[in-house]
């Protein structure tokens, strides 16, 4: 009798859409986590997409950048929905009479005034008349957050002090934390740091809210974690144990990339290097801290620069481009074991793109996470090329293109025919609907995770950009318009989904 056949088990297949929340439509000039963002919620629930993946939601710095926050574990107020705190009865409807926005851009210094003034309001409201349930709530979420909420408090209190100038120029016994100059300070600013504590209080709560709508309806959310910090950053001044600092906290090396596909000439992020050694004496105690804080956000987090981890390109301070740097072995293994007990997992997505070595691939692997594939790398004419699907590894998320890739409709608008012609071979095209194509062969391929940015999902031009690498302008402003037609282009998704399962069973 002939033996039978193995049973293969089927693997979980997913597939997602990339959306910054800030690129959310709302009427106060950035999108935020209220009714739009529950409203996206449900238009992918229904479009049987299992991932709403979106950019780092902490405070930007300047330049609105996402990647350059003030705080690895605040969450950016920007984003606190002035339509729910009217439901919280903190504000009244015609509280929120204002400006009028643009349409499909974000306007971050308009919205900040309007927003301020709506947080400052709720606050007085809530210190003159406090709702039981939100008191008791800020008391607990207080305590809770206490070991990041005090540190974070009192920067932004200092920051508003200082008129927003970055810690390192504050006077020396606050710059350099001084204990003494701490506790004169925290009591001096103790109603400022409570101000701040409560927005944070605010952003808390309407994050929760947002998750929980979320996972009743199956979608999960899929956050972005950079690997390095900002040098003008809560975490840098209250923790400057963990970066490579002098005596005067001043950076000795900063983070950067040699030249590579995006910058010819590296590109210069500047943010303060890591103590390896001493974070590995500590336990890694300041890292367990963040990843374990990240996990409590999202279901999977996207940890940006995954190669940093193995080795980190170290500019010395007064370097004139990046190309000055070199590289320098990360914490490795022992980190991402460390990480893995602390957890019991390691809920993340490596970002693996741009100079990666063998080293970096064996890394992940040896942890199981999963890499990223980005389709407009793929095609150089090389069958070899690894983001060719016909080179993939199940255990991948596959892109048409990331936050830092022009749409497909730019990038193939800005091709030559002679680099066109590889595409045209592959998928067998004439080229005319480009970027459902790519769609399709991502959610075709054997990854388990395809994710496409809504732009794409809009067939939309260069103009809807969200990051331009080395442009320090006119980035980070795209936003849903009016006039596009999401719903019905997502339910061109949904029948990639059940075509290629990645649809779960209970959706369908």
């Amino acid at each position: 009798m002939a033996a039978s056949a193995p049973e293969l088990k089927p693997r979980r297949r997913t597939g997602g859409v990339l959306l910054s929340v800030t690129s959310l439509p709302s009427r106060f000039g950035v999108g935020d986590l209220g009714p739009a963002a529950r409203r996206w919620v449900e238009q992918l629930a229904a479009a049987g997409q299992t991932w709403w993946q979106m950019l780092p939601v902490g405070p930007a710095g300047p330049g609105d950048s996402p990647y350059v926050a003030y705080s690895s574990f605040a969450g950016s107020t920007l984003l606190v929905s002035p339509e729910d705190l009217v439901g919280d009865g903190l504000l009244r409807n015609e509280d929120l009479a204002g400006p009028e926005f643009p349409d499909g851009i974000a306007d971050y210094d308009g919205a900040r005034t309007l927003r301020l003034g709506l947080l400052r309001r709720a606050w007085e409201n809530f210190r003159k008349s406090p709702p039981a349930a939100l008191r008791t709530g800020l008391a607990e979420f207080s305590q809770v957050e206490a070991e990041w909420l005090d540190d974070w408090a009192l920067y932004a209190a200092l920051k508003d002090v200082h008129g927003g100038a970055a810690w390192a120029g504050w006077p020396d016994d606050l710059r350099l934390r001084r204990p003494e100059a701490l506790v004169r300070t925290r009591r001096d600013l103790a109603a400022a740091c409570d101000e701040h504590r409560f927005r944070q209080f605010l952003w808390f709560r309407q994050w929760t809210a947002l998750r929980s709508h979320a996972a009743a309806r199956g979608v999960k959310l899929l956050g972005d974690m950079p690997i390095f910090v900002a040098g003008d950053s809560c975490d840098v001044w209250a923790s400057p144990e963990v970066f490579l600092l002098d005596a005067e906290r001043r950076s000795t090396v900063v983070a950067g990339v040699p030249p590579d596909y995006f910058a010819k000439d590296g590109q210069f992020w500047g943010n303060p290097l890591y103590d390896w050694e001493a974070l590995r004496r500590d336990g890694y105690g300041w890292w367990i801290s963040r990843a374990r804080h990240a996990a409590r956000l999202f279901d999977l987090t996207r940890l940006d620069h995954f190669r940093g981890f193995e080795s980190a390109w170290h500019i010395p301070l007064g370097a004139k481009t990046a190309k000055e740097g070199r590289w320098v072995p990360g914490p490795g293994a022992p980190f991402l074991e460390a990480l893995r007990r602390a957890l019991g997992g390691l809920p993340f997505l490596a970002e693996d793109l741009g100079i990666i070595t063998p080293a970096v691939h064996v890394l992940r692997e040896k942890f199981g996470m999963p890499g990223m594939r980005v389709l407009q790398f793929a095609f150089d004419g090389d069958p070899n090329n690894p983001f060719l699907p016909h080179n993939y590894d199940p255990n991948t998320a596959v892109y048409t293109g990331t936050h830092d890739n022009d749409t497909t409709a730019g990038w193939w608008a800005a091709l030559s025919d002679p680099a066109r012609h590889p595409v045209r071979v592959y998928l067998r095209t004439d080229g005319k609907d480009i970027v459902w194509e790519l769609i399709r062969l991502a959610w075709s391929s054997v990854a388990e995770i395809a994710i496409v940015p809504l732009q794409d999902v809009l067939i939309l031009d260069s103009s809807a950009r969200m990051n331009t690498p080395g442009l320090a302008k006119l980035n980070w402003r795209w936003r849903v318009s009016r006039s596009h037609e999401v719903e019905a282009r997502l339910a061109g998704l949904r029948g990639l989904a059940e075509i290629f399962n990645r649809i779960p069973a209970w959706k369908a």
